[in-house]
């Protein structure tokens, strides 16, 4: 009976050994971030984008899931994300053009252009929120982003 309990025992140590190892697979995919329509190509467009409620928006830039910049060619810039889990994101642009990595501001307003997923533009009454933002991410996905100069 002895014997019986240490087999089980050991069983049971190695299949939980080899459980663990396993990872769980996930699909992963692939987001490209598109702007057009820049009014110069002074600086970088940075691209960040966002996994939480609550986290957009983000003037100071320290509750996005991923971010990177990238270089202007004529008007336009793009950016694309990797090996992003399935899920829910929402995206956020701004054109940097001083490239000090924040909005600059006027009295209240950006000087610089901003921009986020699924808004065509920004005012006191469509003020950027996650839930207007957020798209769901389950295939390779390409998002035109509209830049908004005040």
């Amino acid at each position: 009976m002895e014997q019986i309990i240490k087999k089980i025992v050991v069983l049971v140590i190695f299949l939980s050994l080899i459980s663990f190892g396993k990872k769980e697979t996930q699909n992963m995919y692939s987001l490209t971030v598109k702007v057009k329509h820049l009014r110069n190509a002074k600086g970088v467009v940075q691209f960040a984008i966002y996994n939480k409620e609550g986290s957009i928006p983000d003037e100071k830039y320290k509750r996005y899931y991923l971010k990177n910049t990238a270089s202007i060619s004529g008007d336009s810039s793009s950016f694309t994300f990797k090996n992003l889990p399935e899920g829910t994101y929402a995206i956020n642009i701004l054109h940097d053009e001083n490239e000090n990595g924040k909005i600059d501001k006027g009295f209240i307003l950006p000087k610089e252009g901003i921009g986020f997923s699924n808004y065509e533009s920004i005012g006191m009454k469509n003020r950027p929120k996650f839930s207007k933002a957020s798209f769901i991410l389950n295939t390779d996905t390409e998002k035109e982003i509209k830049v908004i100069y005040f």
